[in-house]
């Protein structure tokens, strides 16, 4: 490349990070600067077996499965024998004695909740058979009007079974997965699971813009028909968790032998709209 085009691309940059910097005021963040479990005033714990058929056992506090350390939040997921204190034998669920998987989700709700704006998350994901990281957002009002009333946004998923590709996908009463009628779209990336990409959504009254390094690659927008369509003025809170299975972690089973698994989560950032 010339000195001229090298020149060119990097004053482009400075734009764009000027830009950025004027639109966008910084409301939220965890930059993982400190050591031991993930900071208990950002962050809470789903705990247990929570959704979608999934094998593993959401932990709550316990350091094998979620911590911080060398400036990153790691959520490990292990293949081991784990209780399950909610153990019923007479129980619908069905739910096993002891769980094989356990792993970690952590939450926002009830610690920080957001309507609008930029969310961005840089990370480098697991791998291999059965692995299914997410970075994603539910409406608060889920526990008043359920699934997908409140609203979805997937702002990445991936499963280990195509480990290069990224999902970014939104569930609404019309538009959900279980009907048939998701709307999302799915893009290569180069190796995520060995190197750090940045997964951001930037969220306005009129559309949801999706990016991996700053590459928009998806837009949701506001059709104006109402709730069933857009739940998103409503405020949502950010899961970040590692599922191992479940209905489509293990559309091609679990290989047992590529655990641990880690999910490097180099930091979270939250921005309103200036």
């Amino acid at each position: 490349m010339s000195r001229a085009a090298t020149i060119f691309l990097l004053t482009l940059s400075v734009l764009f990070s000027a830009a950025s910097a004027a639109e966008w005021e910084l409301v939220f963040s965890d930059e993982f600067d400190y050591a031991g479990l993930p900071d208990p005033n950002r962050w809470d714990y789903e705990v247990g077996f929570i959704r979608n058929q999934e094998s593993q056992y959401y932990t709550k506090a316990r350091k094998e499965n979620a911590r911080v350390e060398d400036g990153m939040l790691i959520i490990e997921a292990i293949k081991e024998k784990f209780p399950n204190p909610a153990y019923n034998p007479g129980s619908r669920a069905r739910r096993p004695e002891f769980a094989e998987y356990t792993s970690a989700s952590l939450i926002t709700l009830g610690k920080a909740s957001w309507r609008y704006g930029r969310v961005q998350v840089r990370a480098k994901l697991p791998t291999g058979r059965g692995t299914w990281p997410a970075i994603w957002m539910l409406g608060t009002n889920m526990r008043q009007v359920g699934w997908p009333t409140c609203g979805e946004i997937d702002i990445m998923e991936n499963v280990g079974f195509d480990p290069n590709r990224i999902h970014a996908n939104i569930h609404t009463q019309d538009y959900n997965h279980v009907k048939g009628t998701g709307k999302g779209r799915n893009i290569e990336v180069d190796k995520p699971y060995e190197k750090f990409h940045v997964y951001a959504i930037e969220w306005f009254e009129d559309r949801i813009d999706f990016f991996i390094d700053d590459n928009k690659y998806f837009t949701f927008k506001n059709e104006g028909t109402g709730n069933a369509v857009w739940p998103y003025d409503k405020e949502h809170y950010l899961i970040l968790n590692l599922a191992i299975g479940g209905s489509w972690g293990a559309q091609k089973g679990i290989d047992d032998s590529i655990f641990p698994q880690k999910y490097y989560i180099d930091y979270v950032r939250v921005y309103k709209s200036k």
